[in-house]
């Protein structure tokens, strides 16, 4: 699929709406007030037989009444208007379209969906579906999603694209990114997939400025041997965290009965994941940890891993999470040791996991950081922020984004607890410091991590290509 082609759906210079309408339960109805919500530039043709105006917007009874260019049509319309509408659009010169309707093949009428390809092929017009959400960008302001607006919190500008094969486990981890406080490049969402599939997808967010990390969630694969050997190249240059739906014999029927794909073998997928560096997940959760992490951190050179803590047992309790992950605790060099002596409270046991007490403040925080960063026989650098204690406000949230902006080596902020916690929690995530709020999540984000950045050391050689960095 020509990229300039699939560009056109996320910089469209003029959007038709096939199915607009004023009454604001109907898919057009959102699918409008969106892209007028958002601040789309370009100019909207809200498509209508039946109303003259949509939205103060004057309305067109057929896209072919529309005379100027249009790049993009989206068409939210019952099943048994969808073909036609399609035709249409290829013969008024319509660039590209996006087919929002269900009922295809996941309904058991694969002669529909067959009739979308033929005419998609007929005028060599991309088309995005059917039975999907669409695509959303916030830094071109389109978005087609037939979500309100009151319902779905709209992510940051950021560097993460997430793919999904699902629109509603794609909206979720809409919502879910917003929470997180990272931020999104592209949103896609491709449903049944009948000519733009996630091939397609791949090899356009390859070269895509704006992707830094691809977050998928796919059911199933079309294009076997192309999906290998677009994900072999796409993983030399950006990482693919990926949760597989229908891994399990129930799931894949599930699967066929929701887009209609082909789920295959798990043994298969995973072995596939596994051989060409694809970052493998089990669940929504670890999709966004990983996501987090891969945003704002480069490469991993090693698997040390050092714990500063303001309480005992969770440094007890990420100390197991390391070694669960198959991570180590970094061993201090005596020169950090002295260093830490001179500056600590003689209660503070200069060892790791490093216990810097209840009572421990911004400054002592600083001077842990301070060393340990610096430390050769350190990797990676998990902190535990504890804002329940008395000495943890502000100014240590303050401290910890300070040295995560000056420090080459990845670092995250384990951070539970309430109200308290989570103001600070997105004052560090705001500024692109990963909090978890759990040791095993954390350890389990940079085993990811280290994991990911190995396979590309470890292939360099083979593909000629490195590790883009993550700053």
């Amino acid at each position: 699929m020509d990229k300039k082609k699939l560009d056109l759906f996320f910089n469209p210079g003029s959007v038709a709406i096939i199915g607009a309408s004023e009454n604001p339960d109907k898919v057009g109805h959102v699918i409008m007030q969106n892209y007028i919500d958002v601040g789309f530039s370009g100019m909207i043709y809200p498509i209508n037989k039946n109303a003259k105006t949509v939205l103060g917007r004057k309305a067109y009874k057929n896209i072919k009444d529309v005379r100027s260019k249009v790049d993009l049509a989206v068409i939210a319309i019952p099943v048994e208007g969808v073909s036609r509408a399609l035709d249409e659009c290829g013969s008024s010169g319509v660039r590209c379209a996006i087919v929002v309707t269900s009922g295809f093949s996941e309904v058991g009428r694969d002669d529909l969906q067959d009739e979308l390809t033929r005419i998609s092929n007929k005028y060599s017009m991309p088309v995005l579906g059917p039975n999907c959400l669409g695509v959303m960008d916030m830094r071109s302001r389109v978005d087609t999603m037939f979500l309100p607006t009151f319902k779905l919190d709209k992510p940051k500008i950021g560097g993460v694209t997430f793919v999904s094969q699902s629109g509603a486990v794609g909206s979720t981890v809409l919502d879910m990114i917003s929470h997180e406080g990272f931020g999104l490049a592209k949103f896609i969402s491709y449903g049944n997939a009948a000519v733009i599939d996630e091939v397609d997808i791949l090899e356009y967010l390859m070269h895509d400025d704006n992707t830094k990390v691809v977050l998928f969630y796919m059911e199933g694969v079309k294009r076997g041997r192309e999906f290998i050997d677009t994900v072999k190249r796409f993983t030399q240059i950006k990482p693919i965290i990926i949760a597989k739906g229908g891994t399990t014999p129930d799931g894949s029927k599930a699967a066929h009965s929701h887009t209609a794909s082909l789920a295959g073998s798990a043994t298969a997928y995973e072995a596939v994941f596994r051989q060409f560096g694809l970052i493998h997940v089990n669940d929504i959760d670890d999709l966004l940890s990983y996501g987090k992490i891969f945003d704002t951190e480069g490469v991993a050179n090693g698997k040390r891993v050092a714990i500063i803590t303001n309480g005992g047992g969770t440094g007890v309790l990420a100390t197991d999470a390391l070694y669960l992950n198959g991570l180590e605790l970094a061993e201090m060099s005596s020169d950090s040791k002295a260093k830490l002596e001179k500056v600590m409270p003689k209660i503070v046991n200069v060892r790791m996991p490093l216990d810097m007490a209840g009572d421990a403040d911004d400054k002592r925080f600083a001077a842990a950081m301070d060393v340990v960063t610096n430390d050769k026989n350190v990797d990676m650098v998990m902190v535990i922020a504890l804002f329940q204690t008395p000495g943890a406000d502000s100014r240590v949230a303050a401290t910890l984004i300070h040295y995560k902006s000056n420090s080459p080596k990845p670092i995250v902020v384990v951070s539970p607890g309430g109200n308290y916690a989570q103001v600070h929690n997105q004052m560090m995530e705001g500024s692109g410091l990963p909090v978890y709020e759990s040791p095993s999540s954390a350890a389990r984000a940079l085993k990811a991590l280290f994991d990911y950045s190995e396979y590309i050391r470890n292939t360099r050689d083979i593909y000629g290509k490195g590790i883009k960095k993550g700053k």
